[in-house]
């Protein structure tokens, strides 16, 4: 009896013993989960961030560029010497108005001179003069000015010789490429300037720089690179303006070549039309 009651008390006591080792491993082995459940957590967070990041990256690089490029030039004009600077953009500004204008005026005056001359023909060979003449003056263009100055000699009594037609053709072409080439000295002329208030900006800042070298009593990178800035800058915008001048410029000069040619081109035909034409006196 004494045997039994014995075992019993070990068994229990064993069974005591080992019940705390086995609730705090059990604790243990919870922590473990919840703390690796973290960590797969962050992992996630961080593989999902770094995913996204790439996009964020794309979608706001250009924002900064392109206010770092108006910032720039911005910067660059006040650096430029404002004063230089402003008279480089006035030049600008003044030429390019000239040169739309002399786009306009041109792209206006352009006509279609075979079309033109074709229906011409047909009137003055039905001896409609008068007709001719109405449809030469609602006609834009210095094509159709030379042609009106033809018709009104041929239907005219006292002017009709051929002499005196090729005469006042010749003289309304001239008249007319006159006016083709009307401002275009002023395009020129801010062309030849806008490089030289760069050059000018260049002179003032190159003794500004000896000026400062002056000041300073010494030659430094520092003391002369204030000078050297506004030298530089000046030149290149003055550079920049006359070639886009230049251009418009180029391109003004072809069309009025175009135009020149058709006149030329109309006024063989209309010789040909007032010799054929049985009121021309030969």
């Amino acid at each position: 009896m004494k045997k039994y009651f014995a075992i019993v008390a070990m068994v229990a006591a064993c069974t005591f013993g080992m019940t705390p080792s086995v609730v705090a491993q059990d604790e243990v082995a919870d922590e473990a989960a919840a703390t690796e459940q973290v960590v797969d957590s962050a992992e996630a967070v961080v593989d999902s961030v770094a995913e996204e990041a790439p996009v964020v990256e794309e979608t706001v690089a250009p924002v900064e560029e392109e206010q770092g490029l108006h910032k720039t030039l911005k910067t660059k004009f006040i650096e430029g010497n404002a004063g230089f600077m402003s008279l480089v953009a006035i030049a600008l500004v003044l030429g390019l108005a000239f040169c739309i204008e002399r786009v306009i005026y041109l792209s206006l005056a352009q006509v279609n001179t075979r079309k033109f001359l074709a229906s011409l023909r047909e009137k003055v060979e039905a001896n409609k003069l008068n007709e001719a003449i109405d449809f030469c003056a609602g006609t834009r263009g210095p094509v159709a000015q030379v042609s009106k100055k033809a018709m009104q000699c041929l239907a005219s009594e006292d002017q009709n010789d051929i002499a005196t037609i090729e005469r006042t053709i010749n003289t309304e072409a001239e008249v007319q490429g006159a006016y083709l080439e009307e401002n275009c000295s002023w395009i020129t002329l801010f062309i030849a300037m806008a490089p030289s208030l760069g050059f000018l900006g260049t002179v003032i800042g190159m003794v500004q720089a000896f000026d400062d070298i002056e000041r300073a009593g010494d030659i430094s990178p520092t003391v002369v690179a204030g000078g050297m800035k506004v030298a530089l800058i000046t030149t290149i915008f003055g550079i920049i303006v006359a070639l886009v001048l230049q251009v418009f410029y180029n391109y003004i000069l072809s069309r009025i070549e175009a135009l020149n040619s058709n006149m030329e081109e109309t006024a063989m035909s209309l010789l040909d039309m007032c010799v054929k034409s049985p009121k021309c006196k030969k």
